[in-house]
């Protein structure tokens, strides 16, 4: 079964492939990249990171052209987690903690899960911090008696507030140090955040490739049928990527 999975900030190749050994990994998704994989054969693709911002995202439509064809479309995470919540009526496969709080409506915005990150010479390396994950660790201090839950509420909305490239734990510190109530707690929260994994994001990514691996998926037997339509844009697509 060839497996192809979309992967950039969120976890290592190199992890990864440890996980799924055989699997061909690829930069995140972009337009274009699901049509290709199933014009080379792939049976199974896993999207977890995605372009947003200067390339154009992954379409809908090659998603549910690939889904038609039956071919495997599991997300989680980033990309993959807002896409499988979109499309699971359909038959996308989505895990992890990221893709059922989309799902179920906890997040709304793709600002949650946006990050800035490097590029491949980089290994994508991730420049700024996502908003999951700051809402998870902060959640995790306040679970774990570090900070009161009005000041994780502060902090999140603060957090939240702040343009995506902008959001860093220096400046959830930052923000701690000068809100009401954080002030004698920041040490316990710096040094909490430095010893506790708060990368749900990467915890998701573990968790569906082991999933791959293991045979553990599990297709949505309520799913909707549906007929793909092949519009004019879809058909441009396809004429535009017919060389590859």
């Amino acid at each position: 079964m060839t497996t192809r999975v979309f992967l950039g900030p969120t976890l290592s190749v190199a992890e990864a492939e440890k996980i799924l050994p055989g699997a061909e990994f690829f930069p995140p998704v972009a337009v274009g990249d699901v049509l290709r994989a199933v014009r080379n054969g792939c049976e199974t693709l896993l999207l977890v990171d995605g372009y947003f911002q200067g390339v154009p995202s992954v379409w809908h439509k090659e998603i549910m052209y690939a889904l038609s064809r039956d071919v495997t479309v599991v997300g989680c995470s980033s990309m993959g987690a807002l896409r499988a919540a979109e499309l699971c009526r359909y038959g996308m496969e989505g895990y992890g903690r990221i893709f059922v709080a989309y799902r179920d409506g906890f997040y709304e915005d793709d600002d949650e899960v946006a990050v800035v990150h490097g590029d491949a010479e980089s290994g994508y390396r991730g420049i700024s911090e996502p908003m999951v994950n700051i809402r998870y660790g902060l959640g995790l201090a306040r679970r774990g008696g570090v900070i009161s839950a009005n000041l994780e509420e502060q902090l999140v909305r603060k957090a939240k507030a702040a343009f995506y490239a902008d959001r860093h734990w220096a400046r959830v510190l930052a923000d701690a140090a000068n809100t009401a109530g954080g002030e004698g707690g920041v040490d316990r929260l710096r040094r909490f955040l430095r010893e506790t994994d708060t990368n749900l994001k990467r915890a998701d990514a573990i968790e569906t490739l082991w999933r791959i691996a293991n045979g553990d998926l599990e297709p949505c037997d309520t799913a909707e049928d549906f007929t793909f339509e092949e519009t004019y844009s879809f058909l441009a697509l396809q004429e535009s990527e017919s060389g590859c």
